[in-house]
């Protein structure tokens, strides 16, 4: 594995609401605070991969990853086109993480059919790694991950690409997954935080951001069921004992002891997501958590 993201990356949308220059400028302070990647998403904003271009181009060395590149927004050679591309211009500084997204955001924003997921991604690769690209090749093998959660996938992930990006994860699923992955692939889960004493605002934060995903998005929604979580946890507000499995809220420590718990499950790396709105808020919390961590 060329690409190394370090110990520990950033997650976050919020450069998707930023003009170019200045996403490109807050990924440059990232990246100088320390943290060993950028993750970012693909919904309704920004192009993943034209991200993915614009950022690399406005840093030096941090890693640019997509979590996810959406797989039924562009067919599987241009994919692979976009990966090789962004990995010959950038040696070891692109992880071209891929998903299938969710059958409300699939059908209802793209106007796709919603195929099963497993046999479709599995076939999505086969086609990756079959289309054909007549370009400059990448000096460095080029990565990519699965967002994975249930165990065929993470199957999957292992067999047919360098990891998995897990997605509203605990610590109790980081250990499941690296037990099905077994020690070589990369395992980076995603933790989202709320620096926030109170309990009453912390989880009124948590519950804003993860009424985005929950109840309404199965695959989220499924994983949670294997864990253990019950139809009253999962019932709209979410239950506290729900919030605070998959916000971690606090002080520094609190919160930094929750990040720390994904590496002792297993975790290579963890992509931590800061909530809230306020990019400048948002800022001095990762620089925080850069000093706590880094």
């Amino acid at each position: 594995m060329t690409t190394n993201p370090g110990s520990f990356g950033v997650w976050t949308g919020v450069l998707d609401q930023q003009p170019a220059a200045k996403a490109q400028d807050l990924a440059a302070e990232l990246e100088a605070m320390g943290w060993g990647a950028i993750w970012f998403p693909e919904v309704i904003g920004r192009d993943a991969l034209v991200n993915a271009a614009l950022l690399l181009t406005g840093t030096e060395k941090i890693v640019l990853a997509t979590g996810i590149a959406n797989i039924y927004a562009r067919d599987a050679m241009a994919m692979r086109a976009g990966w090789s591309t962004l990995s010959e211009a950038f040696p070891s500084r692109f992880i071209l993480g891929l998903g299938v997204s969710h059958q409300p955001a699939v059908e209802g924003f793209r106007g796709h059919e919603y195929k099963p997921p497993l046999t479709m991604m599995r076939s999505y690769l086969e086609q990756m790694d079959a289309a054909l690209y007549f370009a400059a090749q990448p000096t460095e093998p080029p990565m990519r991950v699965l967002a994975a959660l249930g165990p065929k996938m993470l199957e999957l992930a292992r067999d047919k690409t360098q990891g998995a990006h897990p997605y509203l994860a605990t610590p109790e699923h980081t250990e499941i997954a690296r037990t099905i992955l077994g020690d070589d692939p990369l395992l980076a889960p995603e933790q989202m935080v709320v620096i926030e004493t109170d309990p009453s605002d912390a989880r009124e934060q948590a519950r804003q951001a993860l009424a985005i995903y929950l109840p309404g998005l199965p695959n989220y929604a499924n994983n949670l069921r294997r864990l253990g979580f019950s139809e009253e946890d999962l019932t709209a507000p979410l239950s506290d004992h729900l919030v605070d499995s998959i916000v971690a809220w606090g002080d520094i420590d609190t919160v930094v002891a929750r990040v720390q718990a994904h590496k002792d499950a297993g975790a290579d790396h963890v992509c931590v997501q800061v909530l809230g709105g306020d990019v400048d808020a948002l800022m001095r919390d990762y620089q925080l958590l850069a000093s706590a961590l880094l």
